[in-house]
């Protein structure tokens, strides 16, 4: 999962207009006549006309993880719906040094725009500042470079807003029950992103007194990990009225250990937007109610914000002749009411 410094959100809701519905809307400054569409994440605009031809370098982490792949998966896919997009996609590594290396590739290559996913921002920070000094920008996607030199444009998720909207959202369910007892399975605790969904969920909490966690479990964002943690915490706490899972995958181990446990007298709220996680939550048969979004669909939008890099292009719906320097993506909470709206984006 994606490690990154916290942009906080403020707001609390189940719909949001994402970060891709607006860069997509339309690439340029020019107004657009088109009618309103509903947004998607697998078209570009009807009304965004093919421009200068623009080379793309995409440079991600090894996908190890559900969210990863979908971070590459999205990020081809909105490439090659431009017939003015070339991408040139490296294999992806973790070890920094062999990433560092496919970045310098790019660079040698002279690609037109950079998106970076580092495997960790701040090792990776020296090569962003040097395509950047070599005039090649660079959109930072999610785990951030130390310096904002290294990059021109950083979109990523809100780690803090998960946390948040979670928090609210299991809050104005147990609003009227007192004595409400909350349990938390987070991720790594060595990662800053899980102290800031914890963070989140904390303050989210504090405008329910009637609630209380009562537990908290560190999990590995995987599945095996969700199902052991999540044995501990339901063997040690005989009643809970909620569940935050930090993760979807681990929340498929989570679910498996709330089945054996015979457990259904609570309600559970995942992260991240799996597949499997809005189908469970259409379905509607079980613990999980809600999935709150870190959406992979920001490698779409990157690909968006390069290319409208390298056509010098705004964003359509602001005043601003550029792209905006930072853009950090909403974490709506999915439930059954709105379920069908997300599921095309869900990842495996």
């Amino acid at each position: 999962m994606p490690e990154i410094t916290s942009r906080r959100g403020l707001l609390f809701g189940a719909a949001a207009v994402s970060a891709g519905a607006l860069i997509t809307g339309c690439t340029s400054n020019e107004p657009s006549d088109s009618k309103d569409e509903p947004a998607g994440n697998d078209q570009p605009a009807a009304d965004d006309k093919p421009g200068k031809q623009v080379t793309i370098g995409f440079a991600g982490p090894q996908a190890d993880h559900g969210w990863l792949n979908a971070i590459n998966d999205n990020a081809k896919s909105r490439a090659e719906k431009y017939s003015d997009v070339t991408l040139e996609i490296t294999e992806g590594s973790n070890d920094t040094a062999q990433q560092i290396g496919q970045i310098e590739t790019l660079i040698n290559k002279k690609v037109d725009v950079l998106v970076v996913l580092p495997a960790d921002g701040k090792a990776l920070t020296q090569v962003g500042l040097k395509a950047m000094r070599a005039g090649i920008p660079v959109v930072n996607l999610d785990r951030i470079f130390n310096s904002p030199q290294a990059y021109r444009c950083w979109i990523g998720g809100d780690n803090y807003g998960m946390g948040l909207n979670a928090g609210h959202y299991i809050g104005e369910k147990l609003k009227g029950k007192s004595g409400a007892r909350v349990i938390e399975l987070a991720g790594l605790d060595n990662l800053e992103l899980t102290k800031q969904r914890t963070q989140g969920f904390d303050d989210a909490l504090k405008n329910y007194p009637n609630i209380k966690k009562v537990a908290r479990q560190a999990a590995e964002f995987t599945v095996e990990s969700g199902q052991a943690k999540m044995a501990q915490l339901l063997q040690a706490q005989s009643k809970v009225d909620a569940l935050w899972n930090h993760d979807d995958d681990q929340g498929v181990g989570a679910l498996r250990a709330i089945e054996q446990a015979g457990r259904d007298d609570f309600l559970m709220v995942g992260g991240a937007g799996a597949l499997s996680a809005f189908q469970a939550i259409k379905q509607d048969d079980g613990v999980l109610k809600a999935t709150v979004l870190y959406p992979p669909t920001m490698a779409a939008s990157a690909i968006d914000l390069a290319r409208a890099l390298g056509q010098s292009k705004g964003i359509g719906g602001l005043a601003e002749f550029e792209i905006p320097s930072s853009l950090t993506l909403y974490s709506a909470v999915v439930d059954k009411t709105n379920v069908d709206q997300y599921m095309s984006t869900g990842f495996k």
